[in-house]
């Protein structure tokens, strides 16, 4: 990410970029392409290889297996290894990207996700025309497994942040560190991290044909223990290689480390990887002891899940009394034609050329309540979309040539009423536009808050017709 990249705004690819290597698992060659998306479309997978080119979402709900990896499964196709491609979008703040494959499996390339970040950068980061919604977690959520004695966590934070631990009780590896910031850190310190495995898992993977596209280039291997020149033949003939030898720091002799706390800084990969699976941009901060794709995977399903329920209160506007409005009751009144007793907004508070927010203060005095009811003090609804209305047509008149207009309603939908209205409730009332104007018919979708909760909302569609 340069100096210059907005964080607020929506990217994508400039152009499409290819790479091929073959997956790690499964040994196929694989051509892999990174296409440029539309905004809101996140990260999709497709099997160009397959009848119909069946696209594949990257989401949690879809992964159906992380024994040696993370897979996801739609539409009746899978794709394996997925982690480094996504960390690489992620770190390199891609939003929206098609990933084409015309195979089961990303290419292993190296390891890590450091050859997808070049390949990005190939393509260059382009900034889209669309805000980018991020979801603050504003609570601690944990998960823990106590079998793998893997403890995730989620801290409220002004960025997006990660730490992880890991401890595998080996002498060669004993307890690391290693901790992300900023995603602006990730090209440099976790990009370049490579997977690793312990030989024990390496034999048990060659005993088991698992690892048919294996090459010594594309892993660390740890040795924790004793080996025979027997097992060092048998691996060097797996892999293609003379002869291979045991370092004395306990790793076998195919690669240097690019960090001393290569392996945890990889772990920390495969987290930007999996929780890229949450469908969300999220700012928190993750610490990860001990983390694996199947704990990874479980907890963002949790966030996700968090995020879903409490995803309305991301769009609560945030009203401060003490603030000075943009337009108080007088300038309203120059913008539109509603006088008393049916001018229904008091104020604005936001104005942008997408939305509008204004403030209705529902006193006891309100004409209405005389007969909607005696006793009962209930603001009328069709009066708490007709404020929803006014507020709306203020920025529709914003956002046409100078002159007067009148704004009348065409169509009402979609209109819930999910909470009473009643004498001291204070109404934040949002209108954004669903559509460019045309022809002087706009479409909005309104929404009523009171504090945080949603106490109406409804699709409005108006047409502006000016006086002459």
């Amino acid at each position: 990410m340069d100096s210059n990249f907005n964080p607020d705004k929506q990217h994508t690819l400039g152009t499409a970029v290819s790479i091929s290597g073959t997956g790690l698992h499964t040994g196929i060659n694989v051509d892999m392409t990174l296409r440029p998306a539309n905004p809101g479309f996140g990260y999709q997978f497709q099997r160009i290889d397959l009848p119909g080119m069946p696209i594949i979402k990257a989401d949690c709900d879809l992964v159906t297996d992380t024994s040696r990896g993370t897979t996801l499964e739609e539409n009746g196709a899978k794709v394996y290894t997925i982690e480094h491609v996504l960390a690489a979008l992620v770190g390199m703040g891609v939003d929206n990207c098609l990933i084409e494959v015309n195979g089961p499996e990303m290419p292993i390339i190296d390891g890590s996700s450091e050859p997808f970040v070049e390949i990005i950068e190939d393509a260059t980061v382009i900034e889209q025309d669309a805000a980018k919604a991020w979801y603050s977690i504003d609570t601690n959520l944990s998960h823990y497994d106590e079998k793998k004695r893997v403890e995730m966590t989620a801290l409220p934070s002004t960025d997006y942040k990660i730490t992880t631990l890991i401890d595998f009780n080996s002498p060669v590896l004993g307890t690391q560190h290693a901790s992300l910031k900023t995603m602006r850190e990730f090209k440099k310190e976790i990009a370049p991290c490579r997977t690793f495995c312990f030989l024990h898992e390496l034999e048990m993977l060659l005993d088991n044909n698992l690892i048919k596209g294996g090459d010594i280039n594309n892993a660390i291997v740890v040795v924790d223990r004793p080996v025979t020149a027997k097992e060092m033949e048998r691996l060097a003939k797996a892999f293609g290689r003379d002869r291979m030898e045991v370092k004395s720091e306990g790793y076998l002799n195919n690669l240097e480390l690019r960090y001393p706390n290569e392996p945890a800084r990889h772990k920390l990969l495969d987290v930007v990887g999996d929780l890229a699976l949450i469908g969300y941009p999220i700012k928190a901060h993750i610490i990860a002891n001990r983390p694996g794709h199947s704990s990874n995977v479980d907890f963002a399903k949790k966030i996700k899940q968090y995020i879903k329920k409490n995803k309305h209160t991301k769009d609560v506007p945030l009203y401060d009394p003490t603030q000075p409005p943009l337009y108080n009751t007088q300038q309203i009144e120059k913008k539109l034609p509603h006088r008393y007793p049916f001018l229904l907004v008091d104020k604005i508070i936001e104005l942008t050329d997408k939305y509008i927010v204004g403030i209705k203060n529902v006193t006891f005095n309100e004409p209405y309540f005389t007969g909607h009811f005696p006793g009962n003090p209930v603001m009328p609804g069709v009066l708490q979309i007709e404020a929803l209305a006014q507020t709306g047509g203020i920025l529709a008149i914003n956002s046409m040539p100078p002159g007067e207009y009148d704004t009348y309603f065409l169509k009402i939908d979609n209109c819930k009423f999910k909470q009473k209205v009643v004498p001291g409730d204070t109404l934040v009332l949002r209108m954004e536009l669903a559509s460019p104007i045309r022809r002087g018919i706009c479409e909005m979708r309104g929404t009523v808050f009171i504090g945080n909760k949603i106490a109406t909302e409804a699709d409005l569609v108006a047409q502006l017709v000016k006086r002459s």
